[in-house]
């Protein structure tokens, strides 16, 4: 079958016409079609606005006939609501975060909310961030780092932006809302695990020495040592990044090595199995290893990482909801939440005797 030049232009009119037509869709044609009047059809497209059962049969039948989709921008400069909430981070090195960003990302838009992601990385002035973040006219901020300096959750509540640190430092007195797990507990459950499998020199191979989640691990994992009488070295990785945790681990291969070390972080561990396995030392045979978060890349076969759960799931839908009842009670007093974790077992430490 062939068409001529004069039918194909007609087709391509035709087609550009209803694509028109669908672009041109509006509130109104919506609400003509449906019967009901305009602010019926507003109602049934904003969140918590009220309309009958039936009104909004109406309305999204109509809208679905019509290939009707409501303009989020626009009805932003109407209601002053963006929906959108800054997530924050300073660590983009760390594979961790690509799967903590999915989960946080996807359960916001479940909530109606926009997330804006913030890269922190190499950011040391507070106030802008604050500027950045007002520019865009966020609604609230999760900042979603463990080592992003507490300065900055503090200088967003100062600004008047509902805040939640979702992965931060659990204090007695919060000066915002704080989801994550106890990690003086993590410590001591993980020397608790070597010490239970016979390992009796243990090392600490952690994170930046200035960020929270390496000095509270430490502090509960140098605490459950000495209660039961061993031995602990300490050392640093410059980043919770693969490089970072092989490059230490290579040099403590030169000055002698522990029996089993716990990595304050996955990546961390997975750039120490590198560097122990191209200086020929065998994981588990010569030495054990554990890590801390459970990442994705952990369970996969050719790293097959012991380590402790750290339930993201959990944490990120605590802390959307601590943002979104921030909205009805900005008053309401900052909270902590701590979530438990518990030991994965793979292949990287001797069995239990």
């Amino acid at each position: 079958m062939t068409f001529s030049p004069c039918s194909h232009r007609l087709a391509t009119q035709a087609k550009v016409e209803w694509v028109q037509d669908q672009m041109a869709v509006t509130l109104r044609d919506v609400a003509e079609r449906a019967g009901v009047s305009r602010a019926a059809v507003s109602r049934t497209f904003t969140a918590g606005a009220s309309v009958s059962a039936k009104t909004r049969a109406k309305v999204e039948a109509a809208a679905t006939a019509l290939g009707y989709s409501p303009n989020m921008l626009a009805r932003s400069l109407t209601t002053r609501k963006t929906q959108l909430i800054g997530l924050v981070s300073n660590n983009f090195h760390n594979p961790v975060f690509l799967q903590i960003f999915d989960l946080f990302t996807r359960a916001l838009q479940e909530q109606g909310l926009r997330p804006l992601l913030v890269n922190l990385s190499d950011e040391t002035d507070p106030a802008r961030s604050v500027q950045l973040l007002r520019q865009y006219s966020v609604e609230g901020v999760i900042v979603a780092s463990s080592h992003v300096p507490s300065g900055f959750a503090r200088a967003f509540r100062d600004a008047g932006l509902p805040v939640v640190h979702a992965f931060g430092r659990a204090l007695a007195v919060p000066d915002v809302h704080v989801v994550a797990i106890d990690n003086v507990s993590a410590g001591r459950m993980a020397a608790a695990t070597l010490i239970a499998r016979g390992y009796r020199r243990l090392g600490f191979l952690g994170g930046p020495e200035a960020a929270s989640t390496s000095q509270d691990r430490l502090a509960g994992f140098v605490a459950e040592a000495q209660a039961q009488g061993v031995a602990v070295t300490v050392s640093f990785a410059g980043s919770y990044s693969f490089d970072a945790g092989r490059a230490e681990m290579a040099k403590l291969v030169q000055g002698g090595l522990a029996e089993a070390y716990f990595c304050g972080d996955d990546v961390l561990s997975i750039g120490a199995l590198s560097a122990l396995r191209d200086a020929g030392v065998a994981v588990p045979g010569d030495i054990g290893i554990i890590g801390l978060n459970d990442m994705e890349m952990a369970g996969w076969a050719n790293i097959d990482l012991t380590t402790i759960h750290q339930p993201f799931e959990a944490i990120v839908r605590s802390a959307i909801d601590l943002i979104v009842s921030s909205f009805t009670d900005p008053e309401s007093a900052p909270e902590v939440r701590l979530f438990p974790c518990h030991i994965v077992e793979r292949g990287t430490l001797r069995p239990l005797a």
